[in-house]
C-alpha cells in the first residue's frame, strides 16, 4: 500500500482469520507472560513484546504504524497531547545545557513551552523569525545546538515553513530538522520528502477531525545519522568537529539498560526506541487505548475530509479577500499571498482548512463579529468537522503583550477561522451576516 487514501483506511492493522475487522480496543494495562524469563527479556529490551501500556499497546501501536506509514517514517509514537508529542521530540535529544532552534511563529502554547518551561529545565531556546536571511539565522547556532524546529503551516498565522531551506540548514550545523506537520497532515504535505528528519502532529486536530480525543505523535524518517550528525548518510554536509558525540542519549551506553546503545541495538529505530524505553517510562503520556481507538476512526476519513475542509476554505478565503470590512486575509491558497509560492511547492493539493484574517476597526469589534455568528463555534479548538473561530489575543495567545504577539507573528486583530466540511455557502452565509450585525 503506498497511496494516503489506502493507507488511511487499511494502515497499521490486518485481521486475519476469526478477528475482528475494525481494529479492537486492548484496554488493559497488562499483559501475561507464562515465565520470569519471558518478562526479563522484555524489560531488558531484548525481545518485543507488550508487558505494560505506560511502554506500548496493541491498540496504541497500530495507529503509530499507521500514522508512520502516512508519513513515510520508520516508527512513530503515540503521545496524550500534541504538546507531549512536541516536548519528547526536543527532550529525546536535547539535556541540561544544549540549545534549541525555533520559527518564531508557532503555536503560542508550544512558545511557551519551549521558551518558559523548557528554559527550567536547562535547555536554551532562540526564536527565529523565518523570513530571515540565512546568515542572520545562521549566527543562532551553537555548539551545543541539538535541533531546528518548525511548523508547516503556523497556528494561528497561516504561513508556509520552508520545509527544506531550513533542512539543509539544519543539516549544514549538523542537527535535525523537527516539523510539526499537524495543520497539513500527510495528506496535503510529507516533511520528509522534502529533507525533514522528525515529524510531530496533535492528533487532537485533523486527525482525529471530530474533537473526540486528545492525543499527538512523533514519527522519525530513520534518515538522521546520530553518530555522524549527518542527514541519510551525506558526509558532505557536516563533519564533526569535537571528539564528544554530539547525542550521547543516543550513542553511549544507557547505564539504566545495563549499557546498552540505542544506534547500535536499533539502527534506524534508535530514536523512537530510546522515546518509548526512557521518556515513556520515566514520564507517562500514553493515549489511553479508547482514545488511540477513536484518532483510527477519524485516520480512515482524512483523506476525505481534508479534500474539503481545502475547498471550503479556498471558497471563503477568495469571499474575505473581496469583503470591504476584512482589512487583510492570510491563506497561502491565495494567488495574492505572500506564502503562494512556497503553498505550490510544498502543498500543491491544498493546505488546510485555517484561515487567518483580520477586520477593519479594533480589538473589539473582532470581538463583537464573533459574539454575532450562529453556527460556526467559538472553541479553543481547531481543524475540526464543525467550523470554529477564535481571537488568540483574546484566548490562546492571552498571556502574550502586543509586541511578543507580533513578535510571534500574530496581529492583535488576527481571526482564525477553521473552515469546517459543511457547506461553504452557509459557511459564508454566517460570516456575512455576522458582519452586517456590526453596523
Amino acid at each position: 500500500m503506498k497511496n494516503v487514501e489506502t493507507l488511511c483506511v487499511h494502515g497499521g492493522y490486518k485481521a486475519t482469520k476469526g478477528e475482528p475487522q475494525q481494529l479492537p480496543i486492548i484496554q488493559s494495562t497488562t499483559f501475561k507472560y507464562d515465565t520470569s524469563e519471558q518478562m526479563a527479556r522484555l524489560f531488558d529490551l531484548k525481545d518485543d513484546g507488550y508487558f505494560y501500556t505506560r511502554l506500548a499497546n496493541p491498540t496504541n501501536d497500530a495507529v503509530a504504524k499507521k500514522i508512520a506509514a502516512l508519513e513515510g517514517g520508520v516508527g512513530a509514537v503515540l503521545t496524550s497531547s500534541g504538546q507531549a508529542a512536541n516536548f519528547y521530540a526536543i527532550f529525546n535529544i536535547c539535556e541540561s545545557g544544549d540549545h534549541f532552534i525555533t520559527s518564531n511563529t508557532i503555536y503560542g502554547g508550544t512558545f511557551n513551552l519551549f521558551g518558559v518551561t523548557m528554559k527550567k529545565l536547562g535547555i536554551e531556546c532562540t526564536f527565529v523569525d523565518p523570513d530571515w536571511d540565512d546568515e542572520t539565522i545562521e549566527k543562532c547556532f551553537k555548539p551545543n545546538t541539538k535541533c531546528f524546529f518548525g511548523e508547516t503551516i503556523s497556528n494561528p498565522g497561516g504561513n508556509v515553513f520552508d520545509i527544506e531551506r531550513f533542512a539543509k540548514m539544519a543539516h549544514k550545523h549538523g542537527v535535525p530538522l523537527i516539523v510539526d506537520n499537524t495543520f497539513a497532515t500527510p495528506i496535503n504535505c510529507r516533511p520528509f520528502e522534502w529533507g525533514c528528519d522528525i515529524v510531530t502532529h496533535s492528533t487532537t486536530k485533523y486527525m482525529d477531525g471530530h474533537a473526540t480525543q486528545v492525543g499527538g505523535c512523533v514519527v522519525d524518517s530513520g534518515n538522521f545519522d546520530w553518530e555522524t550528525c549527518t542527514h541519510n548518510g551525506d558526509s558532505s554536509l557536516f563533519n564533526l568537529q569535537s571528539s564528544l558525540p554530539k547525542y550521547p542519549g543516543l550513542t553511549t551506553p544507557d547505564e539504566s539498560y545495563h549499557g546498552l546503545t540505542y544506534t547500535k541495538a536499533f539502527g534506524k529505530m534508535a530514536y523512537c526506541t530510546k522515546l518509548v524505553s526512557q521518556l515513556m517510562r520515566d514520564l507517562g503520556s500514553i493515549p489511553a487505548p479508547m482514545n488511540s481507538f477513536l484518532l483510527n476512526l477519524g485516520l480512515e476519513t482524512l483523506a476525505l475530509r481534508m479534500k474539503q475542509h481545502c475547498a471550503n476554505a479556498q471558497k471563503v478565503a477568495e469571499w474575505l479577500e473581496k469583503n470591504d470590512k476584512v482589512a487583510w486575509v492570510n491563506y497561502c491558497g491565495l494567488p495574492s499571498n505572500k506564502y503562494y509560492a512556497l503553498g505550490q511547492k510544498y502543498l500543491p493539493n491544498g493546505s488546510c482548512g485555517v484561515i487567518a484574517f483580520g477586520l477593519k476597526g479594533t480589538r473589539e469589534d473582532a470581538i463583537k463579529f464573533m459574539d454575532n455568528l450562529e453556527f460556526i463555534s467559538i472553541v479553543t479548538h481547531v481543524a475540526d468537522a464543525r467550523t470554529c473561530i477564535l481571537h488568540p489575543a483574546s484566548h490562546t495567545h492571552r498571556q502574550m503583550s502586543d509586541e511578543q504577539l507580533r513578535e510571534a507573528g500574530v496581529a492583535p486583530d488576527l481571526v482564525r477561522l477553521s473552515v469546517g466540511i459543511e457547506n461553504a455557502d452557509d459557511i459564508i452565509a454566517d460570516i456575512q451576516n455576522a458582519m452586517e450585525k456590526m453596523n
